[in-house]
C-alpha cells in the first residue's frame, strides 16, 4: 500500500511511499511521527493504522487544521 506525505509546499504535489518504507524508518528510531497529505483518503488512514496496530504497535491520528480554511489539514500519524 502506498500513501502520500504532506506537502512540503503548498503548490507541490504529495509525495508517495510504501507502508514497508515507512516500517524501515520505524525500526532505526523506535517510534515515529509522520504527517500525511490530505489528498489520502480517510479510508486509507484507518488501514494504515490497522497495519500497524496487527504488528503490536500503538497509533495515535489525528487531524491537524493549519488554515480557516477547510480544506487546510493534513493528517497526523505517531507510531510507538
Amino acid at each position: 500500500m502506498d500513501i502520500k506525505l504532506a506537502r512540503t509546499e503548498i503548490e507541490g504535489k504529495p509525495t508517495k511511499i510504501s507502508v514497508e518504507k515507512l516500517e524501515e524508518r520505524l525500526e532505526a528510531k523506535g517510534q515515529k511521527i509522520f504527517y500525511f497529505d490530505k489528498d489520502n483518503s480517510h479510508k486509507d488512514m484507518m488501514n494504515l493504522i490497522d497495519y500497524f496496530e496487527s504488528k503490536g504497535r500503538s497509533v495515535y491520528f489525528r487531524e491537524i487544521r493549519y488554515g480557516l480554511d477547510e480544506s487546510d489539514y493534513m493528517y497526523e500519524v505517531h507510531i510507538i
